[in-house]
């Protein structure tokens, strides 16, 4: 059995993440297909998680890409969270989430209380409803209420997307180009060309070869928490692929990993520092947890804003050499941005050099000047 250091797996995620070197503007795409989509619940943190990996973009690039070019796509993605997925490899990747829905509940809104018949309905209707439509949220909700009734309005009109997300697995619905301040929908299977149905298993068993390509080496638990899955669905989606998987030694514990990954030699130097986005992919893809976010940095992070409720993931990070070691926070005054950040540990001359690179790389994408300082947040 191979074993690997801590520091070696995270400096070949860290690469895999393209958080070592930026890859090139025209593969921006490839940026978010590397590693597994990118979370959207604040889109603006999704924009800057595709602009720490690509080179030379700003944030009208990757709106650009979403809303006008549509080579990405904004939708219920995995954990049933809001992510920006590769248009060509949408169907895909919805066939494998119904397969991981159907793993958890006999049919689709089982988890609303409806019946099956309540369910076919209510899918159909969004289908209908969107089709070459775009509506506003509460434009579906009128559209739907016609042809299923009124019970359906309190739900689809809920923020949660309870009822949105099954229609979005299946192809009838993911997001449009904002009205104002509205959010809209439109038919998945329009919005993208060339929609091709996958086999619900096939997709899912891709899904976790990619995930152990970029996130391992990694456990059954690892995958399972990336996809909202139970441990034991996940083993044995990863038994599908046992012919692939090598067992391996990681720091000490059982992980496994693709055997022609295993079979590399993996470089160990260090010297990364990134500032990350709320929600980041990174975070939320790497294990195990205590090593990603250690000790110091859960204390901390415990008694800052959102991260008292979800942890590290919550919120904007300081990441050395793929550990969290800081938080930080972006302000708008006038046309700057004043950047202030949090580390845990005292920086030396060369990690204050690549911070003040990082700033200036924040405020290109952003457009705007960027003052950096130092300190305890508030």
């Amino acid at each position: 059995m191979r074993s690997f250091t801590w520091e070696a797996a995270c400096r070949r995620r860290l690469a895999c993440n393209h958080l070592l070197e930026p890859i090139a503007r025209d593969r921006l795409v490839d940026a978010v297909r590397a590693v597994g989509g990118i979370q959207a619940q604040i889109l603006s943190a999704a924009e800057l998680a595709i602009g720490v990996r690509v080179a030379e973009i700003t944030r009208r690039d990757v709106q650009a890409e979403l809303w006008e070019r549509r080579s990405l796509v904004k939708t219920y993605g995995p954990r049933a969270t809001l992510h920006l997925l590769p248009a060509d490899e949408l169907p895909l990747w919805m066939a494998a989430l119904r397969a991981c829905a159907m793993l958890r509940e006999p049919y689709p809104y089982a988890s609303a209380g409806l019946e099956k018949s309540q369910a076919d309905a209510l899918l159909e209707a969004i289908g209908e409803a969107l089709d070459r439509r775009c509506l506003t949220r509460q434009e579906l909700a009128d559209k739907v209420v016609e042809g299923v009734g009124e019970w359906a309005r309190e739900q689809m009109l809920s923020a949660w997307g309870v009822l949105l997300t099954p229609a979005a697995f299946a192809g009838r619905l993911c997001f449009g180009p904002s009205r104002g301040s509205q959010v809209t929908f439109v038919r998945a299977d329009q919005w993208v060309e060339q929609w091709q149905e996958h086999d619900p298993q096939k997709a899912l068993i891709e899904i976790c070869h990619r995930y152990f390509t970029t996130y391992g080496p990694a456990t059954h638990q690892d995958f399972a928490h990336w996809l909202s899955l139970k441990p034991g669905e996940a083993r044995r989606v990863m038994e599908s692929l046992a012919h692939e998987l090598q067992e391996v030694d990681f720091a000490g514990r059982r992980a496994w990993m693709l055997a022609t990954d295993a079979r590399e030699e993996w470089e160990q130097e260090t010297g990364s520092l990134r500032l990350l986005p709320q929600y980041d992919c990174y975070i939320l893809g790497c294990g195990p947890r205590e090593r990603v976010v250690p000790q110091m940095a859960r204390t901390r992070v415990s008694t800052y804003r959102r991260g008292r409720f979800e942890g590290a993931t919550a919120l904007p990070v300081l990441l050395i050499d793929g550990v969290v070691s800081g938080l930080w926070e972006r302000r708008k005054v006038g046309r700057k941005i004043e950047l202030r950040v949090e580390p845990f540990n005292q920086l030396t001359a060369l990690q204050q050099d690549q911070l003040e690179a990082e700033a200036a790389h924040v405020g290109a994408f952003l457009e705007a000047e960027v003052r950096l300082s130092n300190g305890t947040l508030d």
